[in-house]
């Protein structure tokens, strides 16, 4: 079923206004904050409508909901899980860092779904997000604890499981994720000998 856009986004911007008054969560007050929402949501989707598709279609955006559900429960574990790690690094000086910029080649594609993974790896504590390489549609993050690369990217992997479904992407969770670089000395010696065999010829 294909609706309007503006209106549904008048009625999140109207949701959204309830939690960031942080209401009581009485009937009463849900029901005024909402009203009031709407009041204001309404007309200020209806001017900015030009900036977002003129129709939504409904089904894929509620069989999408329980994918964005499991990505953010899925990111709220990760930014726990992190912001343990990185005070227990905090609190004990000893313990050895050696930080690592690797490069995850992702199989989403659209700027929303790329924008929102490279989001989540930057709020969460011990990895930030460097760069995005747009030829071959890779992000560039550094993590504190590159001893393991492939723990920094395994959240990564799957974030991207769940917004290829969310986003109604091409490819598949099913589909192999291509290898990540890292970008330690192996890398930049195999780099120096490629260069020197193209020297050669």
């Amino acid at each position: 079923m294909r609706v309007r856009t503006w209106p549904v986004v008048g009625v999140v911007f109207a949701v959204l206004w309830v939690f960031v008054r942080g209401l009581p969560l009485t009937p009463v007050s849900v029901v005024r904050g909402l009203l009031a929402g709407l009041l204001v949501g309404l007309p200020v989707a209806f001017v900015f409508r030009r900036l977002y598709g003129k129709d939504l279609d409904l089904g894929r955006v509620m069989g999408a909901l329980p994918y964005a559900g499991l990505y953010l429960g899925a990111f709220t574990w990760e930014l726990l899980r992190a912001n343990v790690d990185v005070a227990y690094r905090v609190l004990s000086p000893g313990m050895p860092i050696e930080p690592e910029v690797i490069l995850v080649p992702l199989r989403v594609e659209s700027d929303l779904a790329i924008t929102i993974i490279a989001n989540s790896i930057t709020i969460t504590p011990g990895t930030v997000t460097l760069d995005y390489d747009d030829e071959t549609n890779a992000l560039y993050v550094h993590g504190v604890n590159g001893r393991d690369p492939e723990a920094i990217a395994e959240p990564i992997r799957t974030w991207e499981d769940y917004a290829l479904e969310l986003f109604n992407e091409a490819a598949s969770p099913s589909d192999p994720p291509p290898d990540i670089v890292v970008s330690g000395g192996e890398r930049d010696s195999t780099t120096d000998r490629q260069d020197g065999g193209d020297d050669d010829d």
